[in-house]
C-alpha cells in the first residue's frame, strides 16, 4: 500500500483540549466545556506545529477482534469525519478514554489537545485528519513584553512543540479498514500503553513496514550474534559484527523480494542461528501484537534507512572511541589494521592516513 502524504495546504480551525491525570493517584479528568477556535491567521502555522511530528512514520489502522463498529477510536474518529458538531462530544469521549487506559504507575498525566485538520493531501486528493497529541512535560520559555515605555522580561511555562512526547494523526482514508493511522510515542517504555490500550492500533503490513522490520531485525540480530558468539581465530576484526550485519543488508540491497525460507539458506545458514533468528522473530511479534508475513516486496527506500543502522563506532575499554564515516564503515580494513601486542597483552587498532584536517 503506497501513500504519498503531504501537509502544505493543511489547516487547523478547531480544537479540544484536556488535562488528563493519572486515576491511580486521584488526579482528576478536565474536559473543555466548548471548541477552542482558532483565529484565522494561526489555522496554517498551528496545523504545521502539529503535523511536524508525523512526517515519515509507519502506517496503522484499528483493529477490533470481532467488529471495527465496537472499536471506540474507531466510532469517534467516524463521528466527527462524518460532522464537525460531534468534536467536542466525541473528543471528550477520547480524553475519558485515555484517562480510563493510564492505569500503569509508569504512565505520566499531561495536556492532551485534539484537533480536526482539513486539507491534508493524501495521494493527490484532500483529506480530513484527527490529530491527537499528548505532552507530558511544560518548559520554561522567556518573552518580552512593553509596559510603560520600558521593556519587560517574564519567565512562563508552556509545551514545547518540538518535544510533544505522544501523538495520533487518523486520516478519513481507508475508512472500512479502520482507517490509515500514524502514530509516535517518543518515551519508547510505554508505547504498548499508547499504540495498542489507548488506540488500538496494528500495524499496516505494506512493503515499506515489512521491510523496514525484517532489515532492521537482521542487522540487529547480526550484530548480536556475532559480538556473543566466540570468534574462529583470535585475529577476528572488531568490526567483524558490522560486517555480518552488511552482509545481511546486501541480501535486501540484490533482492527484488523477501522470502524468509530463501533469506535463512542464505544469510543464515546453520540450523542454530535459524532457531536464534525465529526466536528473535517471535519476540518482535509479540511485542507488536502482530506477526510478520514472510514474502513481500522489498522496498528500497527502507532498506538505505536500515542500513545507516549499522554500527559505525567502536567504544573501546581503554576510553578511546573510533568513529567510522558511513562510506568508510563498509570497508573499514582499508585504512584499519589490527592485532594483538604481545609485550603489552593486549589487541590494537593501528590507523593510516594522510593528513589531519581538525582546524
Amino acid at each position: 500500500m503506497s501513500v504519498k502524504i503531504r501537509f502544505i495546504s493543511a489547516t487547523a480551525d478547531a480544537l479540544v483540549l484536556a488535562k488528563v491525570g493519572h486515576p491511580q493517584r486521584d488526579e482528576p479528568l478536565q474536559t473543555s466545556r466548548e471548541v477552542f477556535k482558532i483565529d484565522e491567521k494561526d489555522e496554517e502555522s498551528l496545523a504545521a506545529l502539529f503535523l511536524k511530528p508525523f512526517k515519515n512514520l509507519t502506517g496503522h489502522r484499528f483493529q477490533h477482534h470481532s467488529s471495527l463498529n465496537q472499536h471506540e477510536m474507531n466510532a469517534c474518529a467516524a463521528a466527527i469525519f462524518a460532522s464537525e458538531d460531534g468534536l467536542l462530544e466525541k473528543g471528550c469521549d477520547i480524553a475519558k478514554r485515555l484517562y480510563s487506559k493510564s492505569n500503569h504507575p509508569n504512565i505520566k498525566s499531561g495536556d492532551l489537545c485534539i484537533s480536526l485538520i482539513k486539507d491534508i493531501e493524501l495521494n493527490g486528493e484532500m483529506v480530513q485528519g484527527l490529530c491527537i497529541l499528548k505532552s507530558e512535560s511544560v518548559v520554561p520559555f522567556l518573552s518580552i513584553s512593553t509596559r510603560d515605555g520600558d521593556l519587560e522580561l517574564h519567565t512562563e511555562q508552556g509545551i514545547n512543540p518540538e518535544k510533544i512526547d505522544k501523538g495520533c494523526l487518523i486520516l478519513n482514508h481507508l475508512e472500512t479498514k479502520g482507517y490509515y493511522v500514524l502514530t509516535f510515542d517518543r518515551s519508547g517504555s510505554e508505547s504498548r500503553f499508547w499504540v495498542r490500550d489507548f488506540l488500538g492500533l496494528v500495524p499496516i503490513s505494506d512493503s515499506p513496514f515489512l521491510t523496514n522490520k525484517y532489515a532492521n531485525m537482521a542487522v540487529a540480530f547480526m550484530e548480536k550474534e556475532k559480538k556473543e558468539t566466540p570468534p574462529a581465530s583470535d585475529d577476528a576484526p572488531p568490526w567483524d559484527a558490522s560486517n555480518a550485519a552488511r552482509d545481511a543488508i546486501t541480501y535486501f540491497e540484490e533482492k527484488e523480494n523477501f522470502n524468509l525460507e530463501e533469506f535463512e539458506e542464505e544469510v543464515l545458514k546453520t540450523p542454530e542461528a535459524k532457531a536464534k533468528f525465529a526466536e528473535h522473530r517471535s519476540q518482535i511479534e509479540e511485542e507488536q501484537g502482530h506477526k510478520l508475513e514472510d514474502k513481500f516486496e522489498i522496498s528500497k527506500k527502507d532498506v538505505t534507512k536500515a542500513k545507516k543502522k549499522i554500527r559505525s563506532a567502536m567504544k573501546l575499554d581503554t576510553g578511546v572511541d573510533i568513529k567510522l564515516k558511513p562510506g568508510l564503515a563498509a570497508q573499514p580494513e582499508k585504512v584499519l589494521e589490527h592485532g594483538f601486542d604481545e609485550e603489552r597483552k593486549m589487541k590494537f587498532i593501528k590507523i593510516y592516513f594522510n593528513e589531519d584536517l581538525a582546524e
